[in-house]
């Protein structure tokens, strides 16, 4: 008998029909000579209700039968006859496919902390919680493909090994095959990196963008979708080591046609939620944040207000707030800068744009004023910067210019300045920081819990 999934029971009729379903215990109780069991498979927030006869089943079998293992369920779908489900299996023939022992299994039925479960992030996933959570992850990366797709976007896979760095922030992690303890060196007493696989220095990538212009420059429109690293040593719940980034480029599109495809996608993406995570949204909404639905049916009803970062920088000073991080013109924001903008002086989502060059990066293309640049960043509630993003420097001066001046090494970005000097065209590009999504899509409040096994500083467990 083909077995079948919980979610797809849950949504039939009962008919009588011989069914077979495998899962894991949650609860067992019994109530003189019946027991119920419930079990989940992971295919949804919800368990299905097992009845088993206790005179029908050698009693060996069901004391084995505990939270956490895992059984198969042979019987009949019938009419529920308890609260809180239409349907249960009658059950007539169980397998017990892996035992759990009760004392020493860490998710017993109670509350468990966060911090504790990343602890065991090997068993997380069980929890109502977190299956919830990686459900919704699931359907988003889904729906982030089929966005782009049926957009005429090309899927364009970026390295992941890379001798640049995108950012130019240089908080890479090295990549070598040499032995640390006694890498070969040079006369001088350098590391020999010609001696290494690569013959070269190389990382692991910050971002797929630089790559993905090159693509863009030749296929008109693609997205990169993979992962992403940053050695910085910040342990907050929002930063991970090792996260994941959606990276649209797009040639002939400026920096308001970047906005309008900025927020349909982001539109798009809670919309798919709402449709098609449901039951999965109203569990965090009950049991995490109960603003969560209301706020994200907000974003995709409103309009996100675009202003300029001068505009912001003169709301925010005439905000009479005392900030923790100085506001002034030429500042970066903060993330309380951010969420005072669209939580408190707008009330939905905000996109700021030109900001000034200084402290944005060398690829941004240049306004004519010579102090700002053609950026963007999509503010959110809850979580400040959701995207950030500009119109990209196509001119081979202006672009070489600004690298010399942030002495950043132009032998290496040879290439890249290549699709400048052959065919240049006016293009645009975003990042989305898909954990800064997740979390924004459940309400969880550490991005450490919207990702399976969290990388942070000291903590490569799983």
């Amino acid at each position: 008998m083909k077995r079948k999934r919980v979610k797809e029971l849950l949504a039939g009729t009962a008919n009588g029909e011989k069914v077979l379903v495998k899962g894991w215990v949650r609860t067992k109780r019994e109530i003189k000579n019946v027991a119920f069991v419930a079990l989940n498979d992971g295919s949804t927030i919800n368990n299905i209700q097992i009845v088993i006869d206790l005179n029908a089943f050698p009693a060996e079998l069901l004391k084995d039968i505990t939270t956490g293992a895992s059984i198969g369920v042979t019987g009949t779908l019938e009419l529920s006859q308890g609260k809180g489900q239409s349907v249960e299996i009658q059950a007539s023939d169980l397998t017990l496919y892996g035992k759990c022992d009760p004392d020493s299994y860490p998710l017993q039925k109670k509350g468990h902390s966060m911090e504790f479960l990343r602890e065991i992030a090997h068993l997380r996933f069980r929890t109502n919680t977190f299956g919830a959570v990686m459900r919704i992850r699931h359907a988003m990366a889904f729906a982030i493909h089929k966005y782009y797709n049926d957009r005429g976007f090309f899927y364009l896979h970026t390295p992941i090994i890379t001798g640049s760095d995108a950012e130019g922030a240089g908080e890479m992690f090295h990549v070598t095959t040499f032995d640390l303890n006694d890498p070969p060196r040079t006369k001088e007493g350098a590391i020999d990196y010609e001696a290494d696989f690569f013959g070269k220095p190389t990382n692991l990538t910050v971002s797929g963008q630089l790559e993905g212009e090159l693509g863009a420059l030749a296929l008109g429109e693609i997205y990169t979708f993979g992962p992403t690293f940053r050695a910085e040593n910040s342990n907050t719940p929002r930063h991970l080591a090792e996260f994941w980034m959606i990276e649209p480029e797009m040639a002939f599109w400026d920096l308001n046609d970047n906005m309008d495809l900025a927020e349909d996608f982001l539109k798009y993406l809670i919309k798919y939620a709402l449709d098609n995570c449901r039951e999965d949204l109203e569990f965090l909404n009950k049991m995490i944040d109960t603003g969560l639905i209301e706020r994200l049916e907000f974003v995709v009803a409103n309009d996100f207000v675009r202003l300029t970062y001068t505009e912001a920088i003169k709301i925010l000073e005439a905000a009479g707030r005392k900030w923790e991080y100085a506001v002034g013109w030429g500042r970066d924001l903060q993330a309380e800068h951010e969420r005072y903008l669209v939580e408190t002086h707008f009330k939905r989502p905000v996109i700021l744009t030109d900001y000034p060059k200084s402290i944005k990066a060398f690829y941004m293309k240049q306004n004519d004023d010579g102090l700002t640049v053609r950026a963007m960043d999509v503010l959110f509630p809850g979580i400040g910067e959701i995207i950030g993003g500009s119109q990209r420097e196509e001119d081979l001066a202006r672009l070489t210019g600004r690298i010399v001046e942030l002495n950043l090494p132009v032998k290496d970005l040879w290439w890249y300045l290549d699709t400048r000097r052959f065919g240049t065209a006016p293009h645009s590009g975003f990042g989305l920081g898909f954990e800064r999504l997740i979390l924004f899509m459940t309400g969880m409040s550490n991005i450490r819990d919207v990702i399976p096994f969290p990388r942070t500083p000291r903590n490569a467990e799983f």
